[in-house]
């Protein structure tokens, strides 16, 4: 049966990509992306919210990420979604659903950046 996992985001990083390593020494960058929501209700009261999305970036995409990135960015992210499982310290079962970049697109460029990003990225299982 075929299967799709696939999402696209376009929203302002949060904060500045953080590099981080793998217990084996792979660095990925890392980086959260606020996208806004509005909608009226019924009656016509205008309602806004804000998701925030957690991001990794591996291989060359990670280091043009912590070259080209900054908070406050407006970016397009193209890629899969990757949910861990983890028992915290009181036993009790944890999860976290993170975005797997697979292309990146800057919407707020300045003339000299890259208009868009793509690197395949290869699926790094820990």
């Amino acid at each position: 049966m075929p299967a799709l996992n696939r999402v696209q985001l376009i929203g302002y990083l949060g904060r500045d990509p953080e590099a981080r390593y793998t217990s084996k020494g792979t660095k990925f960058a890392t980086f959260s992306i606020a996208v806004d929501r509005r909608w009226k209700s019924a009656e016509g009261e205008k309602h806004e919210a804000t998701d925030w999305f957690f991001v990794n970036a591996w291989g060359k995409l990670a280091d043009i990420c912590l070259s080209y990135l900054k908070k406050g960015r407006l970016v397009l992210v193209e890629g899969r979604l990757q949910t861990d499982r983890w028992d915290d310290p009181k036993g009790e079962t944890q999860y976290r659903t993170t975005v797997i970049a697979r292309t990146l697109q800057l919407l707020d460029r300045k003339p000299q950046e890259p208009e868009e990003i793509e690197t395949p990225v290869e699926d790094l299982a820990e």
